[in-house]
């Protein structure tokens, strides 16, 4: 028997540890009832097992909507009721929205916000985690401890710069390709030098010296991007021991949430934290761990960004002696829902089987409809929703049923497999006067305004941004111009400064022109008045991050260019800017507000330096919240931009819908080449590994929905201005037509009464895809229009040149078939067609 006492608890762990632990003698007879009793209460066995089983490495396997957060949340609370410390115990998520719902959730349980049974406890993202250690170790990761984490923009613009100082080509070296091969050998924890190594073709090699440079001028500017974030703290977990012992001499119990999405960077942190596991985490470490993953193989969705579905896979094979639970009861959806998506992902192979089940009856059948085009899905969609949301008889589907109640706009959702999709669907919502909005993370943060203001906060924050300090060092208009902001970069890296240090050398320069002297030192005095000289203890730096926000924005003059430009303009646009300049001071307050220094540095253990990241607190105050602010702003991902007290239908991504969850859920695009994506079908090496991917992403998009679920397709959509003919997604023909209501309306002359979708007519005779069946079209039509380009006549198009038109189809939204010389057929919809006859 083991026995690991904290204060005046304890708990007996024995080859029965999934008992529930008891009062220790000191504290026997005030009550019989076992510690912890009361945070069992209404779990299922499995969640009960899940929460209780607190030694030793534990698997979650929990399925889509089957209680997990509220697993880890009672876990965490079970804990601290068997007086674990709060300190001692570290719980890992991947979005901010998770992360705080946890926090919420264990302080509620706990006693609220007031509790101090809570103090301490860690409970954040993979990122902001990083931050804070980097900060905490900036020397054993090569870093100051104020550097900057620069986001996809910043990324971008340096990532051109050392490009183009290669002298290479951005046409042949696209930014964002090479931002993506970078980013893929910092997950494989390769640095530059390591990579380089690799590199064996002209390509690859190019990229290496571009990785080698955007490192070299990252660090230059005392910066990181997101990858650096994974890489540098697993790199000082596994190299410096001193580093490795903190982590884990502090955090005694390690829970990761969503452990299907760990790259390999956050698998090695992980397990390097948690101690024990063979060579993933056993660097100089004997104990067992204590270490609690939960997930699902199921709806592991983002192995295009490096994450591993092999982590949770092989979990057990890296902890001898791991538990496995498996939660699989759903208390999200109904049961045809559940009928479909079960049916569905039980076609991929790479994953644990478990059924997906719910106890409760009944249930509208899944809708899925095939439509004409993208116009006429995005109307089929607008008026289902407002069906759904008018509620009473209109909310009877295709084949009968009862009526609901009205549902809420904000309750609602459409899902798209690429963002380009929701431009038709949001033309239609407005035209239909639906509320919509659109998740698209960091969307607030990444214009044009908010940028130029958080660019000033950067560099009060880091001196040494560069990237940040020649975006805004003449914005508003100083006098400084561009030969001026190359010469101070070049200054800065011919003596190895930070650039702030070089505009105060360069104000020296006799061949510096007046007017830009004179805006240097004006800049430099902004600065030096937000910051008090660097050291934010003035009496005119405001202890408020709200306020010293405010004092940037207007300071720096950024707020009256943009009330001039608005005045001038008298354009809605111009004057949103000085609103979202506004929003930005208050989205410093609301931080503030919420804003825990516990969780960010205070986390104070009792033994006097556990605390890896107890060195945070000599920073100054206002400068630790700035700091904390920034990142809060850079890590932002697209399920926190979801705002779920909104009365407006959500548009979303099925990537960024993980994790949600809506009354209604409409899924558009149910094609070939759009989900599956492209990419998947196209694939010669692990073509079916993207494939069972894709899969998984359907099967999140369709237990994302509670009561009722659409799905569409249609028979032509607009690709980069072309009118595509396409085929229904294999996806559908995998479902279970007995829990489906399938409808074709893509003709409104076909006799749709009892109609399928004819997968061997859809797939034009492709006996290795598999699709939803579409009727033959009606033989008969009713009179329509003349087409003014017959069959066999000559047309020329302004892009396509010469073709000879093949085939016609009249009325409505008439199209032609054009067999152009040199490009081939192309269906073409005249009304945009811009054809001239011959």
């Amino acid at each position: 028997m083991t026995q690991k006492r904290t204060g005046t608890w304890h708990t007996e762990v024995s080859s029965g540890a999934g008992e529930a632990p008891t009062r220790s003698d000191a504290h026997a007879g005030a009550s019989d009832r076992p510690v912890g009793q009361d945070l069992l209460e209404g779990l299922t066995d499995p969640q009960r097992s899940a929460v209780v089983h607190t030694e030793g490495p534990v698997l979650i396997l929990a399925a889509a909507g089957s209680g997990k957060t509220r697993v880890i949340t009672r876990r965490i609370a079970y804990l601290i009721s068997m007086g674990v410390p709060a300190w001692s115990i570290l719980a890992l998520t991947f979005t901010n929205k998770a992360a705080g719902e946890m926090r919420e959730r264990v302080a509620t349980i706990l006693g609220g916000h007031e509790s101090r049974a809570g103090r301490g406890l860690t409970v954040t993202t993979f990122h902001a985690l990083c931050a804070r250690l980097l900060r905490k170790h900036a020397a054993s990761a090569g870093l100051k401890e104020d550097f900057t984490i620069y986001d996809t923009s910043d990324q971008s613009s340096l990532c051109k710069k050392v490009i183009e100082s290669l002298q290479l080509s951005t046409s042949n070296f696209p930014v964002r390709s090479v931002l993506s091969a970078i980013s893929t050998a910092k997950n494989q924890l390769l640095d530059a030098e390591a990579f380089a190594a690799q590199a064996h073709d002209f390509s690859s090699k190019m990229v290496a010296k571009v990785y080698s440079g955007y490192t070299k001028a990252l660090r230059g500017a005392n910066a990181v991007d997101f990858d650096d974030l994974l890489l540098l703290t697993a790199r000082a977990l596994r190299d410096d021991a001193q580093v490795r012992q903190a982590c884990q001499d502090r955090w005694q119990y390690t829970m990761v949430d969503e452990y299907q999405d760990t790259n390999h960077a956050q698998f090695l942190i992980a397990s390097l934290i948690a101690g024990g596991g063979g060579q993933a985490g056993g660097a100089g470490v004997s104990r067992v761990p204590n270490f609690c993953v939960v997930g699902d193989p199921d709806q592991s969705i983002y192995g295009w960004r490096g994450a591993d579905i092999a982590n949770i896979l092989e979990f057990e094979e890296h902890y001898a002696g791991c538990r496995v639970i498996t939660l699989g009861e759903n208390f999200r959806s109904t049961a045809p829902i559940l009928a479909v998506a079960d049916t569905l992902i039980r076609n991929n192979k790479l994953r644990k089987h478990k059924d997906l089940f719910t106890k409760r009856s009944g249930g509208e059948p899944v809708e899925a409809a095939l439509c004409r085009d993208e116009r006429h899905e995005a109307e089929l969609v607008v008026d289902w929703l407002k069906r759904l949301h008018v509620g009473g008889p209109n909310t009877k589907p295709a084949g009968g049923g009862p009526a609901a109640e009205p549902v809420a706009w904000k309750d609602m959702a459409i899902f798209y497999r690429t963002n380009a999709l929701s431009r038709v669907v949001e033309d239609a919502c407005r035209g239909a006067g639906i509320p919509y909005t659109i998740a698209r993370g960091t969307a607030f943060f990444e214009r044009e305004e908010v940028r130029n203001a958080l660019g000033y906060l950067r560099v009060v924050a880091n001196p040494a941004d560069g990237v940040s300090l020649s975006r805004i060092i003449n914005t508003p208009t100083r006098g400084i111009g561009d030969s001026t902001v190359e010469k101070i970069e070049a200054f800065a890296e011919r003596e190895g400064m930070p650039m702030l240090e070089a505009v105060r050398e360069c104000v020296r320069d006799p061949e510096l022109s007046g007017r830009s002297r004179n805006g240097c030192i004006k800049f430099i005095e902004l600065v030096d008045g937000w910051t008090g000289g660097g050291t934010f203890m003035g009496e005119a730096i405001s202890g408020s991050l709200a306020d010293l926000v405010d004092r940037v924005v207007r300071e720096s003059g950024l707020r009256d260019m943009y009330v001039k430009q608005a005045a001038t303009s008298k354009n809605e646009a111009d004057e949103q800017r000085i609103d979202n300049l506004d929003e930005l001071v208050s989205s410093a307050r609301q931080f503030e507000l919420e804003y825990d220094p516990a969780s960010d540095a205070a986390n104070e253990a009792p033994e006097a330096g556990a605390d890896p990241l107890g060195e945070l607190v000599k920073t100054p105050p206002l400068l630790a919240m700035l700091r904390a602010y920034l990142e809060s702003v850079t890590l932002v991902a697209d399920a926190d931009a979801v705002d779920p007290s909104q009365g407006s239908v959500t548009l979303m991504t099925l990537h960024a819908a993980k994790g949600l969850e809506f009354h209604g859920v409409a899924m558009i695009g149910m094609e070939e080449g759009m989900l599956p994506h492209m990419r998947a079908i196209s694939s010669y090496q692990g073509g079916e590994r993207e494939m069972e991917e894709e899969r998984r992403l359907c099967f999140v998009g369709v237990t994302r929905a509670m009561r009722r679920l659409l799905m569409t397709a249609a028979k032509y959509r607009t690709v980069r201005g072309m009118i595509d003919r396409t085929i229904p997604s294999r996806f559908l023909s995998e479902m279970p037509k007995e829990h489906m209501i399938i409808s074709d309306q893509s003709d409104a002359y076909a006799d749709l009464a009892g109609s399928e979708w004819d997968a061997e007519e859809a797939n034009d005779g492709n006996a290795e895809q598999t699709s939803p069946k579409v009727p033959a079209r009606a033989a008969t039509r009713p009179a329509t229009m003349n087409v003014p380009f017959p069959v066999g006549s000559s047309v020329r198009h302004p892009q396509f040149g010469v073709g000879v038109v093949r085939s016609v189809t009249p009325g409505v939204g008439a199209r032609v078939e054009v067999e152009f010389k040199g490009v081939g057929r192309k269906t073409l919809v005249l009304e945009y067609a811009r054809l001239t006859k011959m």
